[in-house]
């Protein structure tokens, strides 16, 4: 596989360097560490914004920490009113 880090694309090599940093490895493991962890926080975080304890302020908060430029996460709260 190649990763296009030229021209336009230099803001990969950046990404792809902080992840190496981050991990303390060489840059195609920290491209797969980051693979991996990833999907594994998002499910984290949605089942942190699903918990009953919090509200919708925390939670709303906590979404808006949580979010990147790739992953937003965004509370929504809904009311259903039904009559007979």
């Amino acid at each position: 596989m190649r990763i296009r880090t030229d021209d336009d694309y230099a803001y990969r090599n950046d990404a792809i360097e902080r992840a190496a940093d981050f991990y303390d490895c060489n840059k195609t493991k920290a491209v797969v560490s980051a693979c991996d962890d990833v999907p594994m926080f998002v499910q984290a975080i949605r089942q942190l914004l699903e918990r009953d304890d919090l509200t919708l302020e925390q939670r709303q908060e906590i979404a808006e920490t949580l979010s990147t430029r790739a992953v937003t996460f965004e509370v929504d709260t809904e009311i259903v009113v039904t009559t007979d």
